[in-house]
């Protein structure tokens, strides 16, 4: 059952052509025109009431259609989440950085909309999991203490800016006594007056621009955050957080109150059904900051543990399965002239195709379609005898 899904166009997406986004929507609808003046964000792949799927040439709305038709998701996932996805599949195409956010736990997500309906919309928790689909930057979880301790030796303007005498106690603090002191320290620089920031950031940036070799200061991660946020306090936040780039297949998991920012690159997302958000920078949306330094996660660890690895699950295809259980995502790439068996699985499941043409169940499909299949259903994929291979994602419930 092929649906037709939102296109979302915030301002740090991809211009025109460049996105991925865009050039899915385009391969499967060609009604659809691409402004090569406007960016093209997200696509929504799902029943969230802020972008809902429909189902193609027939303009009735996915999660009407489930309700009608709940069988299809399977007993297991009705009896957990009733007649509806409890996922949300996405495709990102980031131009410039995405704010410095956390995702609420289900506990706070339902204090949060109880007390600001009109900003926190709905009172679900939303773990998320991002595949890179190209190379792909992000900012995810505090660094190592060692780490944040060499930042706060090596670069004056950071230092000053939270105060002397808070990040001495960090300094001085150890593994098992950190987390208090961290928290104040964050707390002090995400909190700071916006023209100390603001003068603290210029200095550091003739800093780095005048210094041969800036790679011990992550300059030139630097140089492109401030490039797009001058005088925003997420540009410090670089040396908190730890700095991932990420090739086309690998993915981080993000969970609850995990802080994380998206800086560049192209990748599938998928998470609780959910649009929560709590920001504090590199965005021009409302910044909860007070929130966020309550909620969020003051624990140091490496970026490397940031990594889901995926589970393989046969010859072209591997699982994602995070802590949680409204999704997995598997990844099926099958080379040109394969003909493939796609594992059923308990639950609906949604996918969509990012590359290459095939037949399924005898019916030709290509690039940017998107479709529903219910559980337990056989799918055989024959691959077209192309020069690229077929590649699609599929999201269900992780049961």
């Amino acid at each position: 059952m092929e649906l037709v899904c939102p296109v979302k166009m915030y301002h740090w997406g991809k211009v025109g052509l460049q996105s991925l986004v865009a050039n899915l929507k385009k391969s499967s609808d060609e009604s659809f025109q691409i402004n090569h003046n406007e960016t093209y964000a997200e696509l929504w792949i799902g029943t969230h009431p802020n972008g809902p799927a429909m189902l193609k040439n027939n303009d009735i709305l996915l999660e009407k259609w489930l309700l009608q038709h709940s069988h299809t998701l399977g007993e297991k996932v009705q009896r957990s989440f009733g007649n509806n996805l409890p996922f949300l599949l996405k495709i990102l195409s980031i131009g410039t950085p995405l704010s410095i956010q956390v995702h609420p736990s289900k506990e706070i997500a339902k204090e949060l909309h109880s007390k600001y309906p009109d900003i926190y919309k709905d009172s679900n928790h939303k773990p998320e999991l991002a595949i890179a689909l190209t190379t792909f930057e992000a900012l995810c979880g505090f660094r190592p203490l060692d780490e944040i301790k060499k930042f706060f030796s090596n670069i004056p303007e950071l230092s000053d800016l939270i105060g002397i005498e808070k990040v001495e106690k960090l300094l001085k603090s150890d593994e098992f006594s950190y987390k208090n002191n961290l928290k104040n320290c964050f707390e002090s620089l995400i909190k700071a007056s916006e023209n100390i920031i603001k003068s603290k950031l210029e200095l550091l940036l003739q800093r780095i621009t005048s210094m041969d070799d800036s790679q011990d200061i992550l300059g030139s991660l630097f140089i492109k955050i401030y490039h797009y946020y001058p005088g925003d306090v997420g540009c410090f936040c670089i040396y908190f957080f730890n700095y991932l780039i990420l090739e086309p297949g690998e993915a981080i998991y993000l969970g609850s109150n995990e802080p994380h920012a998206y800086i560049s690159g192209d990748c599938v997302e998928c998470m609780a059904c959910s649009d929560n958000v709590v920001r504090a920078g590199l965005t021009p949306k409302f910044r909860d900051v007070d929130t966020l330094c309550r909620i969020i996660n003051y624990k140091c660890d490496s970026a490397k543990s940031k990594i889901l690895c995926p589970i393989v699950e046969s010859e072209y295809s591997v699982i994602f399965k995070p802590p949680v259980s409204e999704f997995g995502v598997c990844r099926i790439c099958v080379e040109p002239g394969n003909i493939y068996n796609i594992t059923p699985r308990e639950s609906g499941s949604v996918f969509i195709i990012i590359n290459g043409t095939a037949k399924i169940q005898g019916i030709h499909v290509k690039k940017g379609q998107i479709f529903f299949f219910k559980q337990n259903e056989e799918l055989q994929v024959q691959v077209s005898q192309t020069k690229e291979p077929f590649l699609l994602f599929q999201a269900f419930v992780n049961i």
